[in-house]
């Protein structure tokens, strides 16, 4: 197996998933439950056009594409998860059924796109992440969405553990306070991976023909 070592080459959708992590109306619109707790939304917000126009480019270029999508329920509330700091107030975030669980407006998966439940900060435990990945030969992951400091860079961290080459995408993630954020990508890139823009990311695209979207 060859060693990825540019971001090019961990870009390329012959090698690479991107996965879009928890961005649902409770982690990004300002009437879900992390606005209405105080959170500060407005880098969620910001980050959505930047992420569309990635999936649009990488849609064009065949990138399997990956959408983790969180939510609670009795059957997966355990005393430790419910009693965490964000449901002190109650337990409201991305419930089984609601508005605040599902995609915030603009992220549409394709018939032939992957969406992943999870019910935990990772979107590999207890999922079939690692194995739809590994279905499709996927070495390379491109990781992006909300919360940068805790689902992300869960899920982002699992996907090393896993022995995947970790890129996170800085401006198509965003935390709820830029401190977090930037501490995030700093570890990553000391510890993990890669960090890159979007742009960037696109950019690597550049000469490669156009596809239909790659089918899971």
């Amino acid at each position: 197996m060859d060693v990825l070592r540019t971001l090019k080459e961990r870009c390329d959708p012959k090698n690479a998933a991107l996965i879009v992590v928890d961005v649902q109306n409770d982690f990004v619109n300002p009437d879900g439950s992390a606005g209405k707790r105080g959170e500060d939304c407005s880098a969620a917000i910001a980050m959505v056009p930047n992420l569309l126009k990635l999936i649009d480019e990488g849609r064009r270029v065949g990138l399997t594409i990956v959408y983790i999508r969180t939510t609670h329920s009795e059957w997966t509330d355990t005393p430790s998860w419910i009693y965490r700091s964000s449901q002190k107030s109650g337990l409201s975030t991305c419930r089984e059924g609601s508005w605040g669980a599902e995609f915030y407006d603009g992220i549409a998966p394709l018939p032939s796109e992957r969406v992943v439940i999870k019910h935990r900060y990772s979107a590999f435990i207890n999922t079939d992440l690692n194995t739809v990945l590994k279905a499709r030969n996927i070495q390379s992951v491109l990781v992006c969405g909300v919360a940068t400091n805790v689902c992300v860079e869960t899920t982002a961290r699992d996907a090393y553990m896993y022995d995947y080459y970790v890129t996170m995408i800085d401006d198509c993630s965003a935390a709820y306070e830029a401190k977090l954020h930037l501490g995030t990508l700093d570890n990553m890139r000391r510890h993990f991976g890669l960090v890159a823009a979007s742009r960037e990311i696109i950019d690597s695209w550049r000469d490669l023909p156009a596809k239909l979207a790659a089918g899971i």
